[in-house]
């Protein structure tokens, strides 16, 4: 079963948020970023402009979390992204 865009985008959310929560990410959870976010690049179906710009943002950061040895580190350079990520990321999924 294939998931939907919002199913993608709640996923998304979570992982992001649960990092930004806990400090920590393990490499199976950058992966899943970089699958999601990946899909739904090249899936159509976002209609959110502010969400589509910053996929790519998204993406390089699951990119560099999956080859890093300090993901706390990771984490907190990029928690004030993570909040402003998580933040569009739940507004576009209640449109």
């Amino acid at each position: 079963m294939a998931l939907t865009v919002n199913n993608q985008l709640s996923l998304l959310y979570d992982l992001l948020d649960e990092q930004q929560v806990d400090g920590y990410g393990q490499a199976s959870e950058y992966q899943q970023i970089v699958r999601l976010v990946q899909s739904m690049m090249e899936n159509d179906q976002l209609t959110d402009e502010q969400l589509t710009q910053l996929l790519p943002e998204i993406y390089n950061y699951g990119k560099q979390g999956e080859s890093t040895k300090d993901t706390t580190a990771h984490i907190t350079s990029n928690r004030q992204n993570i909040g402003n990520w998580t933040n569009i990321i739940q507004q576009a999924n209640l449109e």
